[in-house]
């Protein structure tokens, strides 16, 4: 346990931090494998659930959870799922 003020500080947002990314993670996760199992079903919503995804993705780069190129890649193989499909 840190005996310093700034790092008792900086422990506690960290904290905080790492649960909020949890849920946006988890939440990205869920959306992703809701399009790729659309996708593999040619279901009827696959265009919507991929645009949620991607929407998900765009928010979690935005919010710096993801790395920009991350969300990039993940969203392109999205896409390229789709249109093979």
């Amino acid at each position: 346990m840190a005996n310093i003020k700034s790092q008792i500080k900086r422990n506690r947002q960290t904290e905080k931090r790492n649960l909020r990314n949890r849920k946006v993670r988890s939440e990205l996760h869920t959306r992703n494998k809701t399009a790729l199992s659309e996708i593999e079903e040619n279901g009827e919503g696959k265009e919507e659930a991929v645009k949620a995804a991607i929407k998900r993705i765009d928010k979690a780069a935005q919010a710096g959870v993801l790395h920009k190129n991350t969300a990039a890649r993940r969203k392109s193989r999205l896409l390229k799922r789709l249109n093979a499909s």
